[in-house]
C-alpha cells in the first residue's frame, strides 16, 4: 500500500473536557456516566447511532449471568442497568438474573438515560480517528470524524472503551491479538426472529435440543441449508412473538480490519436467512410463519487487541479465585474461549470450558486498565490487560459494566489533580464503588 501525506491545515479544538470516552457499549456508557456523576464534564464519543454495543446494535439476545450462583457479584451501576431490563420485560421474573433476555430497544433507553442523567455529552455517527501523543506518553487530543469533518477533542484523561483498544493502541500502548498465530476468536452475527408462536416455541424443544435429540445436528446433517457454519446456537423470547439467536460462527474476522468486517456482514446476513427457514422447516408449529425482523448493526466480536497494563491477568489468577488490593471488581463468568473452526466438535474445544464452583469469583486488578507507557489513558471492556485465555471470561457484558464504573471514577479522580492514572488512591476508588453498591469483598 502507497501512503499520502496529509496537507498541513488547522481543524477546529474543542478543549473543554475533564473526561472523554471513546466508545458507547457497556463498558463506555458506565465509564462516562461514573465521571460525569463524580463532577467532571464528560464527552462520550460514540460510532453508531446508539449506546449499548453488543446488547443493543449488536442483538446479543441475553446478559450472561450476573450472579456466582449466590448471588449478584456485578453490583453498582450494572445492577442498575439489569434490574431496569427486567422491570421493563414483563415476561421475565424479577429475580431471573442468569441468562436474561434482552430487549434491544428498551436496553437502548435504558443507556440513554444512564448518560444523560447524570450529565454526559454524547456524539453519535462519531468515529474515533486519531491519537496525537507526546513523548512522555500524555495523549494531547483525539481526533474525530462525524459530518462536520475532521476535529480534535483535549481531554484531562482519557478512557478507551472502544473495545479494539484503537485509543491506547494509536497512542503507541503495547498490545497482543488473537493467539500466537494470530488467530482470533469467530464472530457472530446476531439477529431477531419475530412472528414465532411462542407457545409451540415453549413445548416443541428449543433449535439446539429437541425430545428427537440435537436438532441442531439434524439440520446440519440434512445439508439444505449450506450457509449454516456449525453447532453454535443460543436465543431467548426477547419479546411479544420475537426470539434473538445468537448463532452460527464466522471465523477469519479481524474487527480492525474494515474489509475483513464488511465480508463477514454479508455472511452473517446469509446465515440469519438460512437460521429461519431451516426453523421453519425443523420446528413449523413454532416457526413456519417467522419473519428475519433485523441483524445486528454490528458484528458480534469476541477478540481483538488486549492492551499490556501494569499488570497482566492470567488464567492461573482465574484458577487460584485469586484476590487484588486494588481489585475493582469480582469475576465468576466461566472461560469461553470459541475455537478456529479445525477445533470444532474436537477434545480440544470440549474441554475448553473452566468453570467457577458457586460462590467463587476471580479479582480484577485495577492495574489492568492501565496502559503501559500512557500516563493519562485506562482502558475498560473487552480490551484490557490480560492473557488470551482469562479474557475469554473478562469480555462479556455485565463485568465490562463494572470495569467501566471503576474506570470512569477513577478517570475523574486523575483528571482533578495532574491527570496521572497511576496516581489515582485505590482505597479511595474501592470505597467510592463500595459506596455505590459494588461487590468489593475486603481481601
Amino acid at each position: 500500500m502507497s501512503h499520502y501525506s496529509l496537507k498541513e491545515r488547522s481543524i477546529p479544538l474543542d478543549s473543554d473536557w475533564d473526561v472523554i470516552v471513546a466508545g458507547g457499549g457497556p463498558a463506555g456508557c458506565a465509564a462516562a456516566a461514573a465521571a460525569a456523576r463524580e463532577g467532571c464534564k464528560t464527552l462520550l464519543i460514540e460510532a453508531t447511532g446508539a449506546l449499548g454495543g453488543m446488547g443493543t446494535s449488536g442483538l446479543v439476545p441475553s446478559w450472561c449471568p450476573f450472579t456466582d450462583k449466590e448471588r449478584i457479584i456485578y453490583g453498582g451501576m450494572a445492577e442498575g442497568v439489569l434490574k431496569k431490563c427486567i422491570a421493563g420485560m414483563p415476561h421475565v421474573a424479577p429475580d431471573r438474573f442468569t441468562w436474561t433476555p434482552i430487549d434491544s430497544e428498551l436496553l437502548k433507553r435504558i443507556y440513554d438515560d444512564l448518560v444523560t442523567q447524570h450529565g454526559v455529552t454524547v456524539l453519535f455517527n462519531s468515529f474515533l480517528a486519531g491519537v496525537e501523543c507526546n513523548p512522555q506518553g500524555r495523549v494531547d487530543v483525539v481526533l474525530v470524524a462525524n459530518k462536520t469533518g475532521l476535529s480534535a477533542f483535549r481531554a484531562r484523561t482519557y478512557v478507551d472503551a472502544t473495545g479494539d483498544g484503537d485509543l491506547a493502541a494509536w497512542a503507541g500502548a503495547p498490545f497482543e491479538k488473537g493467539d500466537p498465530s494470530g488467530d482470533l476468536q469467530p464472530a457472530t452475527h446476531c439477529f431477531t426472529l419475530t412472528n414465532v408462536d411462542l407457545y409451540a416455541y415453549q413445548h416443541c424443544g428449543s433449535i439446539r435440543r429437541s425430545e428427537r435429540g440435537h436438532a441442531i445436528e439434524a439440520i446440519l446433517a440434512s445439508g439444505k441449508y449450506p450457509e449454516i457454519p456449525d453447532q453454535f446456537v443460543c436465543n431467548s423470547i426477547v419479546g411479544p412473538g420475537a426470539i434473538g439467536f445468537n448463532a452460527g460462527h464466522i471465523w477469519g474476522v479481524d474487527n480492525t480490519n474494515p474489509l475483513s468486517v464488511s465480508r463477514a456482514l454479508m455472511k452473517g446476513r446469509k446465515i440469519a436467512k438460512a437460521f429461519r427457514d431451516a426453523c421453519a422447516e425443523f420446528f413449523p408449529s413454532a416457526f413456519a410463519n417467522a419473519h428475519l425482523t433485523q441483524t445486528g448493526s454490528l458484528l458480534g466480536t469476541r477478540e481483538t487487541r488486549r492492551i499490556v497494563g501494569d499488570y497482566y491477568l492470567t488464567v492461573d489468577d482465574f484458577l487460584a479465585r485469586r484476590t487484588f488490593p486494588d481489585e475493582i471488581c469480582r469475576n465468576s463468568y466461566f472461560i469461553d474461549v470459541h475455537h478456529k473452526h479445525s477445533e470444532i466438535g474436537t477434545e480440544k474445544e470440549s474441554n475448553s470450558a473452566i468453570h467457577l464452583e458457586k460462590g467463587e469469583s476471580h479479582g480484577i486488578p485495577y492495574r489492568c486498565l492501565t496502559p503501559k507507557g500512557l500516563s493519562n489513558v485506562l482502558v475498560a471492556g473487552r480490551n484490557i490487560s490480560t492473557d488470551r485465555t482469562v479474557q475469554g471470561s473478562t469480555r462479556v457484558m455485565p463485568v465490562c459494566l463494572c470495569m467501566g464504573e471503576a474506570a470512569g471514577i477513577a478517570a475523574a479522580m486523575a483528571s482533578s489533580k495532574d491527570s496521572d492514572v497511576r496516581r489515582v488512591d485505590t482505597a479511595t476508588l474501592r470505597a467510592k464503588l463500595k459506596n455505590h453498591g459494588a461487590y468489593l469483598p475486603d481481601a
